[in-house]
């Protein structure tokens, strides 16, 4: 279900919140919702496990990413040129072994829970929030651009902040049903973080 302002005008200047919704909508956005979910669900547990390592237990370090990944690309730039303006940030941060820890922990478990979330539509704005947060990071961090500005974490960024801003978890997931809920109802402002 999507909701739209409506304007009834008079002096008061009463707003009345709207909520449409048709089965095609929802349906597209169940797909959206469930494919982004699957997407950072399975990067997640890539990172949790291993898929794909040559030693299945060998544990998510992201330091080597940000030493030596984060130069970024730009059409024209030389192959080892350093372009990305934000580089020795992430170079810093590969080098601070509290921060190293954090990162290590935060990215495999966000992309877990977003993943997650997105998947069974609960508190879908907040975990779009994270997951719009989360893909603008590593946009900047990669600094991707020799083949134009538009790259997966630019996508993938979009998407998920669309999914919060249409309410896709009141598209057949769990948000519809806590929307209605006594403690919702009670306490509206929990709308922003689910729907």
């Amino acid at each position: 279900m999507t909701r739209r302002i409506q304007f009834t005008g008079g002096q008061e200047g009463k707003v009345e919140i709207v909520t449409v919704s048709t089965p095609t909508r929802d349906r597209v956005l169940l797909v959206l919702r469930v494919t982004m979910g699957i997407v950072f669900l399975w990067a997640g547990l890539e990172k949790v496990f291993g898929f794909g390592a040559q030693d299945a237990f060998l544990k998510f370090d992201a330091s080597g990413f940000l030493a030596f990944g984060t130069a970024g690309t730009w059409a024209g730039a030389a192959p080892d040129a350093i372009v990305n303006p934000t580089h020795s940030f992430w170079v810093s941060l590969s080098k601070d072994v509290g921060w190293m820890s954090f990162i290590n922990f935060i990215v495999p478990f966000g992309q877990v829970s977003i993943g997650l979330a997105l998947i069974l539509g609960l508190a879908t704005r907040f975990a779009a929030a994270m997951g719009t947060l989360m893909m603008a990071l590593f946009f900047v961090a990669a600094w991707d651009f020799a083949f134009g500005i538009v790259n997966q974490h630019f996508v993938y960024g979009i998407a998920t902040a669309a999914l919060g801003f249409l309410a896709a978890g009141e598209a057949y997931g769990l948000d519809a049903l806590l929307d209605r809920s006594e403690v919702v109802t009670h306490t509206p402002a929990l709308r922003y973080v689910l729907g």
